[in-house]
């Protein structure tokens, strides 16, 4: 009996290091895009900028809390990833137009 028979097959580490890179990136990628999003939006609907910003980042807080523990509690890795990066690229963007259209 070899010792290399004895070892755990890597797919399951693998599985697990992109289910932590998708909660810790992409959750902040993510969270990223919701913050800079909400500051743009509370702006512009007449909120102080520095208000606007604290409370944006306070529900990134939440919302990141939120994405890290639904990418370990979803079975689709994949869509994870896509949800996360796709919607924290769609979100930034967003708010890179909304920003634009206030100065």
């Amino acid at each position: 009996m070899s010792y290399a028979a004895n070892l755990p097959s890597p797919t399951p580490r693998l599985r697990l290091a992109a289910r932590i890179g998708a909660a810790v990136f992409g959750g902040y990628a993510f969270t990223w895009g919701v913050i800079a999003a909400g500051a743009a939006l509370l702006f512009k609907a007449g909120m102080d900028f520095h208000d606007a910003e604290f409370l944006a980042s306070a529900v990134g807080l939440l919302v990141f809390l939120t994405v890290f523990l639904w990418t370990f509690a979803t079975r689709r890795l994949l869509l994870a990833w896509v949800l996360l990066a796709g919607g924290g690229a769609l979100l930034t963007g967003m708010a890179s137009l909304l920003q634009a259209s206030i100065v």
